[in-house]
């Protein structure tokens, strides 16, 4: 059934999800201290322009996507319109008063887009789009609007393209050396004429990522993230000369990724995440490769894939200079505070006021061949759990970080053990570790879920009857995939924008994801990998709820699924949202959670899952 949102606002559930609050902070190049702040209201996402250090101004009259930019002068905000979600459509220009609305790339075919980023100057925006033909950079003149021209393009998967900061040059993370394999180098190539410059290739020690070109006029230095040693590693690059700089930092364990450079004072703001998934911001000094602490606790940055930019969210420097901490916890939602030159923190956004919350604790559990993998968990406050939730995180090259979850924080406030897991496939661990998922047939994964299900049950949690497993996309099939390969470990499967069949996803998805998952599940695989292939083993209830103009993980590739899992008699609910993949709005998210926890309490009742009474009652 399709459904639109409607929620009383009058009980703690709504109460938590009510407040608007903070999603990403997208700054824009260039010496102009301005940015778009996107916030989560109950309609969607919505974006204010911010002249820090002021208020932001009103919201926008239109909304916005969370990968929109603003352009350097503040005129304008670009973003992909899709249709509402789709993620299939055009990128376009929109006046501040959304009087003016400018398609910058008329005429072509729609397109999925991997990339959207501004030169310093102002003078050019690059867009990396795909489409049924490949993969495209796209440079197109922003002052004024001009005609789009493609400066690379290949079959092969290739994300972000990056400008100089005249635009003269542009870096792309490529694939075209390896196909199919996400492991990319770095090409360069002339912004102008689309002519190669130069290639950053660390293979086969490991793959390189660009992150910034210097913003100082002649300086075509590159920021880069390389993982020679299996962990990421900050490096600075001069694709003309071919001098390199490498941040080694041996003193330090786990990751250390680049989030952002100051060229004009020498230096880089990282991110070092420990083994446990404990983040620190740290500030590195080109001139003598030391590292120093900016802040700890909490979150700095969240990890993307497979969007316009590498981070949901992320800290930066201003433009004089001053870190810009983006901020987040279990307890506490996305704020930002700076870090002047002079050391003086003060808050510029606080954090939205919502009920407090509940902090989750990290823990190291053994998976099967003994890999530690990181585990969040957590209970709710005085009473014993009703059950426990875990919950499995999408990509499957993203990570759960210590920051604020709406849905987490409604799961705790009604009285479940809540856990969240990052199995293999998580990135910030390394790259064995992110990659142990690779020709497996979802065996790591499945073996991390007993794991985490274990290491709680020995913590007087995870009861097979009051044990839950839920997850978005990848999660969702990870969810789907628990509860046919594991049925005796859940009472119930809570899958949203998920996966049971690969072989008819795959054929159905859009073109930026469809090549690296034609690699990541192989004809050979696609049996082992699909929950489909264990519908008779299920014996927990399960939920599917999928978006109607999804092209990433599209209906159809659950429904026969749920119509298999139907007429044997399981117990099965499919939904049908009107939305995409990421569907934002919190009258959306707080409708999705009643339901959610409604199907979790008639199971601890003893009911089922997929009665009429219930589905009326959710049908908007």
């Amino acid at each position: 059934m399709l459904h639109t949102p409607e929620e009383s606002t009058s009980d703690p559930l709504s109460e938590r999800f009510a407040t608007p609050h903070l999603l990403t902070v997208r700054p824009a190049a260039g010496p102009a201290d301005l940015a778009l702040v996107i916030e989560n209201h109950p309609d969607g996402a919505r974006g204010r322009v911010w002249a820090a250090p002021a208020e932001p101004a009103a919201p926008l009259p239109f909304a916005v996507s969370t990968g929109a930019i603003i352009t350097n002068d503040g005129r304008w905000i670009v973003d992909i319109d899709d249709g509402g979600g789709s993620e299939v459509g055009a990128v376009v220009a929109t006046s501040l008063d959304g009087s003016e609305r400018v398609e910058l790339t008329p005429g072509r075919e729609p397109y999925v887009l991997r990339g959207l980023e501004s030169s310093t100057d102002g003078s050019t925006i690059v867009a990396t789009v795909v489409d049924e033909e490949g993969f495209h950079v796209l440079m197109i003149p922003a002052a004024p609007w001009g005609e789009p021209r493609i400066v690379y393009s290949n079959p092969v998967e290739a994300w972000f393209g990056l400008p100089s900061h005249d635009g003269s040059l542009v870096s792309i993370d490529t694939t075209d050396h390896n196909p199919g394999i996400r492991r990319p180098r770095i090409t360069v190539v002339d912004g102008v004429t689309g002519a190669h410059v130069a290639t950053l290739d660390d293979l086969p020690d490991g793959p390189i990522r660009a992150v910034r070109f210097s913003s100082t006029p002649g300086d075509e230095r590159l920021l880069v993230n390389t993982e020679r040693s299996g962990f990421s590693r900050p490096a600075i690059w001069h694709p003309r000369t071919g001098e390199r700089r490498d941040f080694d930092l041996p003193a330090l364990t786990g990751e250390v990724l680049a989030l952002d450079w100051h060229a004009p004072s020498g230096r880089v703001l990282a991110l070092h995440i420990d083994r446990d998934g404990i983040q620190h911001l740290l500030e590195l000094h080109e001139a003598d490769g030391t590292a120093r602490t900016v802040l700890e606790g909490g979150s700095f940055a969240e990890p993307d894939v497979a969007n316009l930019h590498p981070y949901y969210w992320t800290s930066y420097f201003a433009p004089d200079g001053a870190v810009r901490a983006l901020r987040s916890s279990w307890a506490v939602p996305l704020h930002v505070t700076e870090m002047a030159l002079d050391g003086v923190e003060k808050t510029l956004i606080a954090p939205a006021a919502v009920p407090p919350g509940h902090p989750l604790s990290s823990t190291l559990v053994t998976s099967a061949d003994g890999t530690k993998i990181q585990l969040w968990s957590g209970r709710p406050s005085g009473r014993e759990p009703l059950g426990t939730i875990l919950a499995i995180h999408g990509g499957p090259n993203l990570v759960v970080v210590d920051r604020y979850d709406s849905s987490a924080q409604a799961w705790l406030d009604a009285g479940f053990a809540y856990a969240a897991l990052n199995y293999r496939g998580s990135v910030t661990f390394g790259r064995a570790f992110r990659e142990g998922f690779w020709n497996v047939g979802g065996d790591r994964e499945i073996e991390d879920v007993q794991a985490a299900i274990a290491w709680l049950r020995a913590q007087g949690l995870a009861d097979p009857a009051s044990t839950f497993v839920t997850g978005e996309s990848y999660g969702g099939h990870m969810t789907l995939l628990s509860v046919g390969r594991l049925p005796d470990l859940f009472a119930g499967g809570l899958a949203q924008v998920a996966v049971a069949d690969w072989s008819v996803t795959i054929e159905a998805m859009n073109p930026a994801v469809r090549t690296v998952w034609s690699s990541w599940v192989p004809p050979e695989l696609v049996e082992r990998f699909s929950a489909i292939s264990y519908l008779d083993d299920v014996t927990a209830s399960v939920w599917i709820n999928q978006g109607s103009i999804d092209t990433r993980t599209p209906v159809v590739g659950v429904q026969g699924y749920v119509d298999r899992l139907a007429a044997r008699g399981g117990d099965v609910v499919l939904d049908i949202f009107e939305g995409g993949h990421e569907p934002t709005g919190l009258e959306g998210a707080v409708h999705t959670q009643r339901r959610m926890q409604e199907l979790a309490l008639r199971t601890l009742a003893g009911e089922p899952w997929n009665t009429d009474d219930l589905t009326d009652s959710h049908e908007h």
